[in-house]
């Protein structure tokens, strides 16, 4: 007899061919993965970063669990592969990174929490001042204040003072009584807007205000401490700076080169270089702490091997390398250690660790290094525009530069005069048009516009700040000492002179600014990891990063612009009219409430009053407009003053209106046809964002959520 099993039934074909199928793809990845083992470890910012912004877009613990919950999940499936192969293993390590993020962030955010106002004060302000900020430009100087316990008000506060109201300049360390108005850190105006609220939970601000007379001070005694000093130093320093540089403007610029200190410059000429894509050279970070420690690095070689005996047995490049790092610790402090300095400190202590131990200066490896340190240590700071500015230049820099076609034609080879210098005009074109780009999403989502000459622009104003002013500058510092630095100087207010005329004249070019209004987390997030996907792979699988970036720059640009804007406190109103220009409800709003207001609406264009429209028909305390859109007229009621008004026109008024918008609380028999947005809604929703074509109203509570720093009753 046969034995039994001798002769089976042939398996299903679909089951043969199934684990076929999957075994290639599996050979497939791994053999990808292998190719690109170089490039994995840059993902583990990349996946921890992810975390942290899981934590700040999601609404609120449901989602944080979720999210925790899918990537737990993620990380078993990493396991199910098989820590054996690199697929499993990143799936492992990534999703733990990312909860790690996660975990971080939302720790940090409850670390650091601090009481606050919930309403408008007017109170005696009295404290320890712990920082100076003065802004000339504006006649103010502003204070954050440690008040006294007793006063029962928030642990820290920022104050802004007229500086005609301070008898002698004010100094970290001295004691203050004021009185004075304060008010709860603000949330953003408008979806989309700038969320000082929340900069103000991680830095511990409880209160922001005014003072309403001239304040009381004391100086500080001999018993300040070293920071107090130090801040005390780093204000007299811009102080000098301001005073030797001919130009209100220029003397803010040359003083933020050296401290940080930018209240000096004028708000037009910071517009000017925020168009022209010059608004980075402001801010001390990457450009400021190279140049400073690569000048004193190169100094130091050079004077050290003027002596024969030190060049034949010192090892001079590590003792340059010394004094640079030393140098880059000093400019950090003196200009005031804020978190991109200090982010710019540490990559440039990398790249000279890396020069001391005869390694490749600049990779994505040590870029990777420096996101993860920021992120461990400031895990907020990856919402910051600031953060990804700053990566997302560096990043595109390195990855360009590192591609097998741009490093052949940019080695050196020997060649004539002209032919060098051309090749290196275009590889600092190619580069600043890489960074431009690179950026363009960024300061879209952030700012809602960017340059369109950014790259021209910077190819001048680059080497023209590294390489002539701050050098010029450093100069002037020292001959200050024996009393001769005047000339310098000149030099120094000339060269500053060209650097605002090149920034006024691109900012006023045509088509020198691209708008867009509130741009979706959707469309950024797809840019961003297209972005990253195009930088850190080195195969051709990095042409796949195209795709999320097209969709999210498709998404972007189809985004719909609102057609109402209101603020949260109900008194600014912003009407988006079809042909890019917006007009507001009350002609006196600041030029801070135009511009956040544009900004939403993606309009460069200056805002009209509504009075001014042929279909508004306004007093002084009402006005009523209509609007065409989606094939139907809307009828807008808003308020526009505090005063009351005949509550049987009011409620006519409403009846007829489709929509009824007002700072106070609207009675109960005001009635629109669709929505009534007063007080009591705007203490709910927040500044709201609508679209009359889809019917649709984005509010500034649901992008803020219930993260701590919330203060909507939802």
């Amino acid at each position: 007899m046969l034995k039994a099993g001798l002769f089976r039934a042939p398996p299903p074909i679909g089951s043969a061919v199934r684990p076929a199928i999957g075994h290639r793809i599996a050979a497939r990845l791994e053999a990808w993965l292998e190719a690109e083992r170089d490039q994995v470890a840059l993902w583990l910012p990349v996946a921890l970063g992810g975390g942290i912004a899981l934590w700040l877009v999601l609404p609120d613990r449901n989602g944080w669990f979720a999210a925790l919950a899918l990537l737990a999940g993620i990380a078993l499936c990493g396991v199910a592969l098989g820590v054996g192969r690199r697929a499993g293993r990143m799936l492992l390590v990534g999703a733990l990174a990312a909860i790690a993020g996660l975990l971080l962030v939302w720790a940090r955010a409850d670390w650091v929490a601090a009481p606050r106002i919930d309403r408008p004060v007017v109170t005696e302000v009295a404290g320890r001042i712990e920082a100076v900020e003065r802004m000339p430009a504006r006649e103010l100087t502003r204070l954050t204040i440690a008040p006294d316990a007793g006063l029962l008000l928030p642990h820290r506060i920022r104050l802004n003072v007229d500086q005609a109201d301070l008898e002698r300049p004010v100094a970290a360390g001295g004691r203050i009584r004021v009185r004075a108005r304060l008010m709860p850190p603000a949330p953003p105006a408008v979806p989309g807007a700038y969320d000082f609220a929340r900069a103000a939970w991680f830095q511990g601000i409880g209160a922001t205000g005014k003072a309403l007379d001239p304040p009381r001070i004391v100086p500080a005694g001999d018993g300040r401490g070293p920071l107090d000093w130090l801040a005390d130093r780093r204000a007299r320093l811009s102080e000098h700076i301001e005073a030797r540089v001919t130009g209100m403007s220029a003397g803010g610029i040359a003083a933020s080169l050296a401290t940080g200190d930018q209240g000096a410059i004028a708000e037009e000429d910071v517009e000017a270089l925020r168009r022209s894509g010059l608004a980075h050279l402001l801010s001390v970070s990457g450009l400021h702490v190279s140049a400073v420690v690569g000048g004193v690095l190169l100094l130091a070689l050079r004077l050290l091997a003027l002596s024969p005996a030190l060049a034949l047995r010192a090892p001079l490049l590590l003792i340059a390398a010394g004094a640079g790092a030393l140098a880059g610790i000093a400019y950090t402090l003196l200009s005031g250690a804020q978190v991109p300095t200090i982010r710019s400190c540490v990559a440039a202590l990398l790249v000279l660790a890396g020069i001391a131990m005869g390694r490749e200066a600049l990779t994505l490896r040590l870029v990777a290094t420096g996101a993860l340190v920021v992120l461990l240590f400031w895990p907020e700071a990856l919402a910051g525009p600031s953060f990804q500015l700053s990566f997302a230049a560096v990043t595109a820099l390195v990855a360009t530069l590192d591609h097998p076609r741009v490093a052949a034609f940019a080695a050196r080879r020997d060649e004539g005069m002209a032919a060098r210098f051309g090749r290196g005009l275009a590889v600092l074109l190619l580069s600043g048009l890489v960074i431009e780009v690179a950026l363009a999403p960024i300061a879209l989502f952030h700012f809602h516009k960017s340059g369109f000459y950014g790259a021209l622009a910077n190819m001048v104003a680059i080497p023209l700040t590294t390489f002539v002013i701050m050098p010029l500058e450093a100069l002037a510092l020292l001959l200050d000492i024996a009393g001769i630095g005047a000339p310098a100087w000149w030099l120094v207010s000339q060269a500053l002179a060209l650097l605002l005329w090149i920034a006024r004249t691109v900012a006023a070019a045509p088509g020198a600014v691209a708008m867009l209004p509130t741009m979706a987390w959707g469309a950024f997030a797809l840019m961003a990891a297209g972005g990253l996907w195009l930088a850190l792979w080195r195969t051709r699988a990095r042409r796949w990063g195209l795709l999320p970036v097209a969709a999210g720059a498709l998404w972007a640009l189809l985004s719909p612009t609102p057609d109402l804007l209101v603020t949260g406190d109900g008194r600014h109103v912003a009407f988006v009219l079809g042909d890019g220009r917006v007009a507001l409800l009350r002609d006196r709003a600041g030029d801070y409430i135009r511009g956040v207001l544009g900004e939403a609406a993606g309009v460069d264009a200056e805002a009209l009053p509504v009075d001014a429209l042929m279909q508004a028909r306004c007093s002084a305390d009402l006005c009523i407009t209509d609007i065409q859109r989606g094939g139907r007229r809307w009828r807008i009621l808003a308020t526009r003053s505090p005063y009351r008004l005949d509550w049987t026109r009011l409620s006519r008024a409403c009846a007829a209106a489709d929509i009824a918008i007002s700072e106070r609380r609207l009675p109960r028999g005001c009635t629109p046809r669709w929505l009534k947005i007063d007080r009591p809604l705007l203490a709910r929703t927040g500044g709201l964002a609508i679209d009359l074509d889809r019917g649709a109203v984005d509010s500034v509570a649901a992008a803020v959520g219930r993260h701590p720093w919330s203060t909507f009753r939802m």
